[in-house]
């Protein structure tokens, strides 16, 4: 994954200044440029938000000045990548000290202009912060663009928990309020926009998991060719957490099954290598699909205990018929997450259900 340094370090910096001085000579940018020197130590975010500062300090004035500053510059195609982040964002942050109608929507609209040279959607969110039923008409408008950086920026700008962003209390607080932008998008031309429908709604069900279920059966009702990925895409979490409705729309229903084990392939596994684990799944009863999922439960530092849900397969079984499935699961040190030693368990998740919780330890070498 790159680093800070590498998608808004001080070389991106001094780039930014220099595509500003070139589209308004008079102004005095080395405040960009000289921000680089604060980057040691921080994040994307707090990056950003230094050379916004930067922006807004070197343009005093009302929105409309700082607009025609921004409009100047984007026409320089040398304003790209991570540098737009702080430009669109310094344009959202002027439009709301500025307060007026006037200055939202047109911040609005010069946001769906710079979308495509990186993105607008962390930006959009203070002014969705400010006026959220203006911001969203807005943004639904955007559904029937031509552009599907513009379309995707009406989806992903507006998701309740989008990495890295601000939250938008309306949003959570009303998890339907966004619904009306993703029923415009789920059969969108471009794959680009539809993964970010369904992600959207995966973001939804994380607090109304009867919205998203209503939602994706509403799809499902009237779809195309690609609805039934994009509701798959969507459901995951409910899906991993075995939520029946969201199972069941799936095709995913109840079934007789018997399974033997878990069986592990040790006891104990050191941290950086790997355990088998083996299982039998008889279906007991009529012909049924079956989602097959595998659950970790890893220690925590406090010694409780916190699962993760792992795909593993889907089956479908005739009355009586049986499948064995068979996995390696790694402790490989990743980023993402710290390994505390200790006790630790698999166990399966069929449809919903759990089976043949297997204890093991984690040594920490």
């Amino acid at each position: 994954m790159p680093t800070a340094d590498e998608l808004l370090g001080p070389s991106v910096a001094r780039d930014m200044a220099n595509v500003f001085a070139a589209a308004i000579p008079d102004v005095d940018f080395s405040a960009l440029s000289t921000a680089a020197d604060r980057f040691d130590g921080l994040a994307l975010g707090a990056r950003s938000a230094l050379l916004r500062d930067g922006i807004l300090d070197a343009l005093p004035g009302d929105y409309s000045t700082l607009a025609a500053a921004v409009r100047a510059t984007a026409a320089d195609p040398r304003l790209t990548g991570w540098m737009v982040w702080p430009v669109t964002s310094a344009v959202a942050n002027r439009a709301v000290a500025d307060g007026d109608t006037g200055a939202f929507d047109d911040a609005m609209s010069l946001l769906a202009a710079l979308t495509s040279r990186l993105t607008s959607e962390f930006a959009i969110r203070a002014l969705l912060r400010h006026d959220l039923r203006r911001g969203l008409d807005i943004a639904h408008g955007w559904t029937s663009s031509p552009d599907e950086h513009v379309r995707r920026l009406a989806s992903e700008g507006t998701r309740p928990y989008l990495p890295w962003a601000t939250r938008i209390p309306g949003v959570i607080a009303d998890p339907a309020i966004t619904v009306g932008i993703l029923d415009a998008l789920y059969r969108d031309p471009s794959e680009y926009v539809r993964r970010s429908a369904a992600n959207h709604l995966n973001d939804i069900s994380r607090h109304a998991p009867d919205v998203v279920v209503e939602t994706a059966s509403r799809w499902l009702d009237d779809p195309d060719e690609n609805t039934a990925s994009t509701v798959r895409h969507g459901l995951r979490t409910l899906i991993k957490r075995g939520d029946p409705a969201a199972l069941a729309l799936l095709g995913f229903g109840d079934a007789s099954i018997h399974v033997d084990g878990v069986d592990l392939s040790q006891e104990t596994v050191a941290i950086g290598d790997s355990i088998g684990f083996t299982a039998t799944v008889t279906n007991t009863g009529d012909a049924a699909r079956l989602a097959i999922d595998y659950v970790v439960h890893h220690r925590k530092a406090d010694g409780t205990q916190t699962e993760k849900v792992f795909k593993l397969a889907t089956a479908s079984l005739a009355a009586g018929e049986t499948l064995t499935v068979d996995r390696r699961h790694s402790f490989k040190v990743i980023t993402t997450r710290r390994y505390h030693p200790g006790p630790h368990a698999i166990e399966l998740q069929i449809n919903g259900r759990r089976f043949g919780r297997a204890d093991f330890d984690l040594d920490g070498g």
